[in-house]
């Protein structure tokens, strides 16, 4: 069984977890195959957009106990956690934010732990409203080690994130979409996610790299956004696709080209 799912129609690409007797827990080896599927994915240029979403309505119930608790993955986990740079728990997540296409999370379910840690590596999230929610480590005695100190940033108050993260509160979507962890609520996640997805397919592949590039620098590096805008403005005005998008805006039957810029 494929543990991740892919499905491309239109520029617009679907990943679903899929562990379904597992609600989608996070295994070691779901994870290296979501690094292994973003990096296939950042590679394609016809790529317009990402839904990130679970197998039978469950987003992910979080990390696999299993896997974490057997005594064969200790050694390959403490590696992960002393060597430089981002860890494989890590970059599972963050790998999302540097794809040059906006991603899509649609949740319903359960959206726990890991789960939640995805779920925030994602630009935008799309819940229903009963889905329950938690930044869940603590109850396992562990801290957030999944890029959650990124992706976390700027969406609530310092306070309310160590609030949530102490307490492993469980929580539904309303009250996340209330605090600002969760961009559109929905009945159907996955069928609003599309919709959204088809809107941005209409603009320029390579406008929605910069745009996406240049925000995130604001939120994270901005020292440097200033200086991104001016770089990301002169490529895209050299570049084909933003000649196209003008003439789009007057002959809506206009196709854009394959991205030209990452």
């Amino acid at each position: 069984m494929t543990i991740v799912q892919v499905e491309k129609n239109n520029g617009i690409a679907i990943v679903r977890l899929n562990r379904p007797e597992k609600r989608n827990a996070m295994s070691f080896a779901l994870l290296k195959q979501l690094v292994k599927t973003a990096r296939q994915l950042k590679k394609d240029r016809s790529l317009r957009c990402v839904i990130l979403t679970g197998e039978a309505e469950v987003f992910s119930a979080g990390i696999d106990l299993a896997d974490l608790n057997n005594p064969q993955n200790r050694a390959f986990a403490a590696w992960e956690l002393l060597k430089p740079g981002q860890s494989l728990f890590q970059k599972a997540f963050l790998i999302w934010q540097e794809l040059p296409v906006p991603v899509i999370a649609a949740i319903e379910g359960y959206c726990f732990g890991a789960g939640m840690q995805l779920a925030l590596a994602a630009d935008i999230r799309i819940a229903h409203p009963k889905t329950q929610m938690s930044i869940m480590e603590s109850r396992w005695g562990l801290v957030p080690d999944m890029g959650l100190s990124r992706s976390l940033k700027g969406l609530i108050g310092l306070d309310l994130a160590k609030e949530l993260t102490l307490t492993a509160r469980i929580f539904e979507a309303q009250y996340a979409k209330e605090i600002g962890l969760v961009t559109h609520l929905s009945d159907t996640p996955l069928d609003h996610a599309q919709i959204l997805a088809q809107e941005l397919a209409q603009r320029s592949p390579d406008a929605l790299a910069a745009a996406k590039q240049v925000l995130d620098a604001m939120e994270h590096n901005p020292q440097k956004s200033l200086r991104l805008e001016k770089i990301w403005q002169l490529k895209l005005l050299l570049g084909k696709n933003s000649q196209l998008a003008r003439k789009k805006d007057k002959q809506p039957d206009t196709s854009f080209l394959p991205r030209q810029f990452n």
